[in-house]
């Protein structure tokens, strides 16, 4: 198998850590693809955050820490994932760490999953309702989004007790609020806005009517 390049993984610019990881994210991305290990190299990623960070936290600290030297990460990088992920991964790690972007594993795997669902068509939507969906209501609402969207709809449901019915649906920053709560507060605004209306209206007719 052969060693991914430096230059594979290296962004054009520091414009930001968000944009940053989201490069790191494609070039990770890329270069798996050229060796068929996408979703291996995904599942590695995740699983270091997933499991790994939250078992030895001291880790995550060693990482990401200012105080410890580079060629120090390095070894231990080697020591720790070179019987545990593919070569690519662990390279994809030391180039991290030869430019200081450990801390950016987080935002690198949301943005290499954002690519891989973009590259599949499928758009990951968060679903909150009042009560549990069924599957019945899960099916349909897949279909809707499906027509709607023309992508496939990867549902994160959740429950959320301070709905009164109906669902939230957000698509990364697009928010589509159909629960009762909603329809609620927005008759309340509705009403508040017409009772200050009127009564300043009243006010308008009693000041004319006596000359004011």
């Amino acid at each position: 198998m052969n060693n991914a390049k430096t230059e594979d993984f290296e962004p054009t610019a520091d414009v930001g850590a968000q944009r940053v990881a989201h490069v790191y994210a494609e070039a990770l991305l890329n270069a798996a693809d050229k060796q068929g290990q996408s979703e291996q190299v995904l599942e590695s990623l995740e699983s270091l955050i997933r499991d790994l960070f939250p078992a030895e936290p001291q880790f995550e600290i060693f990482l990401t820490s200012s105080a410890v030297g580079r060629d120090r990460k390095a070894q231990v990088i080697e020591k720790v994932f070179e019987d545990r992920a593919s070569v690519l991964f662990v390279d994809f790690l030391k180039v991290l760490n030869q430019h200081e972007r450990l801390n950016l594993l987080r935002p690198i795997l949301a943005a290499a999953k954002e690519f891989r669902d973009k590259r599949a068509k499928r758009i990951r939507v968060r679903v909150r309702s009042a009560v549990p969906l069924t599957d019945e209501q899960a099916n349909r609402l897949r279909q809707q989004l499906h027509e709607a969207l023309k992508l496939e709809p990867i549902l994160q449901t959740e429950v959320d007790p301070d709905l009164l019915g109906g669902v939230v649906l957000q698509v990364g920053d697009w928010l589509y609020d159909a629960s009762v709560r909603a329809r609620l507060d927005s008759i309340q605004n509705q009403l508040i806005a017409r009772s200050s209306y009127e009564i300043q209206s009243g006010r308008d007719r009693f000041s004319i009517a006596n000359g004011n």
